[in-house]
């Protein structure tokens, strides 16, 4: 949507509360607040740095979120902010300090509040859907993972989709799909957090949690034997095009050599 600042925005939707939180030694940085403008060129004045500002804002790596639009009041913007944590929260501060708007806004008043959120693990909404492709597509480098999940969950293939959500923004995805087997068995792909909060343990987090919601299911994955591992996954004696030693496999043994059939959406991979 568009408003009468003239910014194309992709607002988050409310949190949504309940779920499990994920517990980081360092935690995020949220910024919530407004910008206030004393007249109508004030007014002018931000509506021609805000573009810039918020492009170069969202382009740091530390950044997961930066959303701005105008209020009903034209002289006032609402502001929302997510940071990766306190190193991320202070570079974006650096940049400010040599940036147009930072050398131009100084007369704009600020009405700011900091939180410390903690993401929480929650099954996806029809509203995260957009969210999920565009994590998806930035974790991997590409969209191939993001049309996976879309085509998975078109078929009515998604047996479970969670995300770590925090004030409302996705940072970490993960979905299992059915398999034919000779037993119930699901499949574990994909799995994603966001770059910025990589290696913090939220994609423990969401394996953990998938696990424990079908505990009665062989679950296989194709990944890395070093990271599965350290959920109890081995490597998996079955006959699938995934065999080798990155197809491994959890819970109930499925019988050896015998067949697995991931849904139709993987053969588009």
């Amino acid at each position: 949507m568009s408003c009468a600042c003239g910014q194309n925005h992709n607002h988050a939707p409310p949190p949504i509360l309940g779920g499990e939180e994920i517990p980081l030694e360092k935690p995020l940085v949220s910024l919530t607040g407004r910008l206030i403008c004393k007249d109508a060129a004030q007014m002018m004045l931000a509506m021609d740095l805000l573009t810039e500002h918020v492009a170069l804002s969202r382009a740091e790596p530390g950044n997961l979120r930066f959303d701005l639009w105008q209020s009903e009041d034209p002289l006032v913007w609402e502001l929302n902010e997510l940071y990766a944590g306190d190193e991320a929260f202070e570079a974006h501060r650096a940049r400010l300090e040599h940036s147009r708007w930072g050398r131009e806004s100084h007369g704009i008043g600020r009405d700011f509040t900091r939180s410390d959120p903690l993401p929480r693990i929650r099954a996806e909404l029809a509203h995260d859907r957009a969210a999920v492709s565009d994590l998806l597509a930035r974790a991997f480098d590409g969209p191939a993972e993001a049309r996976l999940v879309e085509a998975l969950r078109g078929a009515g293939d998604l047996a479970l989709s969670l995300v770590a959500e925090a004030e409302g923004t996705v940072i970490g995805h993960i979905a299992l799909s059915p398999l034919a087997a000779e037993g119930p068995a699901l499949a574990l792909a994909p799995l994603a957090v966001h770059p910025a909060v990589q290696s913090r343990g939220i994609g423990t987090a969401l394996v953990r949690a998938a696990l424990a919601a079908f505990d009665d299911h062989t679950i296989v994955v194709l990944g890395d034997p070093a990271y599965y591992r350290r959920f109890g996954f081995v490597p998996a004696d079955l006959e699938s095009p995934y065999a080798g030693p990155h197809l491994m496999a959890l819970g109930p043994r499925l019988p050896a050599g015998s067949r697995i059939v991931h849904a139709p959406a993987f053969a588009g991979l």
